[in-house]
């Protein structure tokens, strides 16, 4: 089932949603293509685990649906979700797949899992005994995920409490169909506790021998077999973000944004740009007023603060620095080394993509590539290619 099966098909070859383009503060375009080859090059590292995707958070930004329709044509048949409501988005998208809700099982929740065909990661003993007693109740063979912490303390039941629920397993339908964790310092390949946690995870693995399992995220893949276990889970990775920092990124990049020109000025010698004066004009300044701010995503930690220029954008070929604050609507660009007439009311400049890499941007504003991912918003016209022409 291809994306153009699951989406309304364009008279182009490229997919577009959200406002039309020339109403637009912004431009999305995903790079549909970049992230099934991401997939692909992710799994052939992991060989011979089973290569998984995390598509939670509305799959990093870029859209459940196309991303599902699209991994689900490439082979992906097990996806990681965060909460119930989009696994069933997911559900809707690839029938046959095999869908985990990472967050685990809410309070009352149980049928609904069952009646989307959708496994919860079980995390705690309340969990659990609700869960057992949906299955119980209703003769309920869907199976779920045991998810043991090894380190993280956030979510998963301790080992001391997965030896007890290890005896389960004598049981013919003892209902667990993943045993997992997760890396607390994976993107550290030197950090010691990586190690401690494969070895710990490998004795957890002993006592539920015979059930899958699965550790290595998108920078777990990149420590070593030792990690892979039986499924991989990449998420960022997938979409673009570096999953070995500090090196060159193996991924192909995936989004590229562009903002909307909104209005050009001159500011006076001696004048500021924006909330709370952050930026003075020391010379007089042509600025170029772009229509995209915090409301569409892009961090208010970029704008300049205190005189530190934190956020650049592409103008006309040229790297400009943003100055004042990054508001709701709006981020001021400093143009005056560009030459009159370079850009124009109207104009598009480059925000993310066009050597603007993801990471470098997340860094220059505080921050990482997933929250500039996750938080990617919906005022922008959308377009999702496929670089490969397929």
């Amino acid at each position: 089932m291809s994306v153009a099966e699951e989406m309304p098909a364009p008279e182009s070859t490229d997919l577009a949603f959200g406002p039309p383009e020339a109403e637009a503060g912004g431009v999305l375009t995903i790079d549909l293509a970049a992230i099934e080859a991401n997939w692909r090059n992710l799994r052939s590292l992991a060989t011979p685990a089973e290569c998984g995707a995390v598509i939670k958070g509305d799959a990093y930004g870029c859209g459940i649906e196309p991303v599902a329709a699209l991994l689900s044509h490439a082979g992906c048949t097990t996806f990681f979700i965060a909460d119930l409501s989009e696994a069933k988005r997911v559900r809707r998208i690839a029938p046959d797949a095999t869908i985990y809700v990472l967050n685990g099982l809410m309070p009352g929740t149980a049928a609904v899992f069952a009646e989307h065909n959708i496994r919860p990661v079980i995390g705690n003993s309340a969990e659990l005994a609700e869960w057992d007693g949906f299955v119980s109740a209703n003769n309920w063979r869907g199976g779920m995920a045991l998810h043991v912490d090894t380190g993280m303390n956030r979510l998963g039941v301790r080992v001391e409490e997965a030896e007890g629920i290890a005896s389960r397993l004598q049981s013919e339908h003892h209902g667990i169909s993943l045993l997992m964790s997760h890396f607390v310092a994976s993107e550290e390949p030197d950090n010691p506790v990586n190690n401690k946690q494969i070895l710990l995870f490998r004795e957890i693995r002993r006592m539920f021998r015979g059930v899958p399992s699965s550790l290595a995220n998108s920078s777990g893949i990149f420590l070593g077999s030792a990690a892979f276990c039986d499924i991989v889970r990449p998420g960022v990775a997938l979409y673009g973000g570096n999953p070995t920092p500090g090196r060159s990124n193996p991924m192909q990049p995936v989004i590229d944004l562009k903002a909307r020109v909104a209005q050009l000025r001159y500011v006076p010698a001696g004048e500021s740009v924006g909330y709370d004066a952050q930026w003075v004009a020391e010379r007089a300044s042509r600025v170029a007023i772009i229509s995209v701010g915090y409301a569409d995503g892009y961090p208010r930690s970029a704008g300049t603060v205190t005189g530190e220029m934190r956020g650049e954008a592409l103008v006309a070929g040229r790297l400009c620095p943003f100055i004042g604050r990054v508001s709701m609507d709006l981020i001021a660009i400093d143009v005056t080394s560009l030459h009159e007439g370079a850009v124009q009311r109207g104009s598009l400049v480059t925000l993310i993509g066009e050597g603007l890499d993801l990471d470098d941007v997340a860094a220059r504003a505080g921050t990482i590539s997933y929250e500039i991912l996750t938080r990617l918003g919906h005022r922008y016209a959308r377009i999702y290619r496929n670089s490969a022409g397929g």
